[in-house]
């Protein structure tokens, strides 16, 4: 078999594992190097120009966070985004592994692995370091989930109405309700859709830098302004300015914006000269903009002036029917992400996710099946890698003033063994302990 024609650059401390390597890899890639440490990785990034970096995530015998993989990830995908990293990792390090993944790595491999999967794997990441550099055309696509329910049926009407408009809209909602998804949505159903899209966390901004951010400034206009900086309004000229959290914005800065939006031309900091600018403005908050005009937070007129029409995005809890099919999609596209054999989810996972408050909503959502898909060995994710960690569908035991805490365990264990027909490892997930755990607390209780 031809070997790959991938550039493999292996970034691990421990002898032993770089020689294994250093006998395996050179028979199945045509260019290998290998390192002992990460502060060889700038100069070998420049030099070699790897395809794919195999990142241990840890190089100190004394520290085993796994935080320097992390760091060294971010470093790699800050000076070359189009590197595909695959991170090395323990057992004892595969959360780290999957907030990794979740910062760009293409996968993750645990030590001690299987030759076969390593390979497959680093392959795997070189096929999808071309085809992302071929896909150079930008996506126009919907990524709006509308649903079914009666509520979402009528954000749609309105939304298909105002977004070929210039119509200014404040969209409203919980936290990960998506508002930044309605946002875009309606900047691709508009006239703009191939101008730029600027989204800015207004509330992010510190008081000192909301005019640089917003209007930009020229060199010499403050003490660190060496160049000429492009603010956000020219940014998005003749496309979409979306300022998210709106609300967040102190009183007295927000008289700055209103005067931006009314006149639509904005000053440059340490200029005199007036520059037209042409948005489309969205905002979105999840604040009660009403109550903070009543409460003398928030500008009455700059109220109206970005309250054209208003759309507010009910919580996931308030249309529970649309959480299967939210999931669905989910396991879809992280399953293709990943690279993950799953394809749906057990009735009994359907059931504890639609138990579930879910306070954070479709983000929460999102972020609990990509964490399970990353996970999983089965086709179907069942309630042992679903991991809800708030508002848990779990037993439901009842306490007394009386109750020992021993007794109150012993209940919730019970309680748990009867709900998961005594499958011990769903029963350790729903206690969050581990499995030798709960033997121990089994025979503790004769269970």
């Amino acid at each position: 078999m031809a070997k790959s024609k991938a550039k493999i650059l292996v970034v691990d401390d421990n002898n032993g594992i770089r020689a294994a390597l250093k006998l395996l890899l050179p028979l199945h890639f045509s260019q290998v190097e290998l390192i002992p440490s990460p502060k060889e990785l700038v100069s070998k990034m420049t030099d070699f120009r790897p395809d794919v970096v195999l990142l241990d995530m840890n190089f100190h015998t004394d520290i085993n966070t796994g935080n320097e993989g992390l760091y060294w990830l971010s470093e790699i995908k800050k000076r070359t985004p189009e590197t595909e990293v695959v991170l090395f990792t323990a057992y004892a390090d595969i959360q780290l592994a999957v907030e990794g993944m979740k910062r760009g790595a293409f996968d993750f491999i645990v030590k001690p692995w299987d030759n076969d999967k390593l390979v497959e794997t680093l392959k795997g990441a070189y096929s999808n370091k071309h085809k992302a550099a071929i896909s150079t055309i930008p996506s126009v696509q919907s990524k709006m989930y509308w649903g079914k329910g009666a509520a979402m049926s009528g954000i749609r009407q309105t939304v298909d109405k105002i977004a070929p408009t210039d119509a200014t809209v404040l969209i409203t909602g919980e936290n990960g309700t998506g508002k930044d998804v309605l946002a875009n949505e309606i900047h691709r159903m508009s006239d703009r859709a191939f101008k730029p899209m600027v989204c800015v966390d207004a509330g992010a901004i510190t008081e000192t830098l909301f005019e640089s951010e917003l209007f930009g400034h020229i060199k010499g206009a403050f003490t660190d302004a060496h160049t000429d900086h492009i603010g956000k309004f020219e940014q998005a000229n003749g496309g979409t300015l979306f300022l998210d959290e709106i609300g967040n914005i102190p009183l007295h800065l927000q008289a700055k914006l209103l005067r931006a939006l009314q006149n639509r031309c904005i000053t440059r900091v340490g200029d005199s000269k007036d520059i037209p600018v042409d948005i489309r403005l969205i905002c979105a908050t999840n604040k009660d903009l009403k109550q903070m005009v009543s409460n003398g937070q928030f500008r009455q007129d700059l109220y109206y002036r970005i309250n054209t029409v208003e759309i507010h995005l009910p919580a996931l809890r308030e249309r529970s029917e649309e959480i299967t099919p939210l999931a669905e999609i989910f396991i879809s596209k992280f399953a293709d992400k990943y690279r993950r054999n799953v394809t749906g989810l057990t009735q009994e996972a359907i059931k504890l996710l639609k138990e579930h408050s879910w306070s954070g909503n479709i983000r929460e959502l999102s972020n609990c099946i990509e964490k399970a898909v990353i996970l999983s060995e089965n086709e179907l994710l069942g309630p042992a890698e679903i991991e809800i960690q708030q508002g848990r569908a779990s037993e439901s035991v009842q306490v007394s003033g009386t109750e020992t805490l021993e007794e109150t365990e012993e209940k919730a264990i019970r309680a748990a063994m009867t709900r998961f027909g005594g499958n011990l490892s769903m029963v350790a997930k729903s206690l969050e302990i581990s499995r030798p755990t709960l033997y121990a607390k089994l025979k503790k209780y004769g269970i």
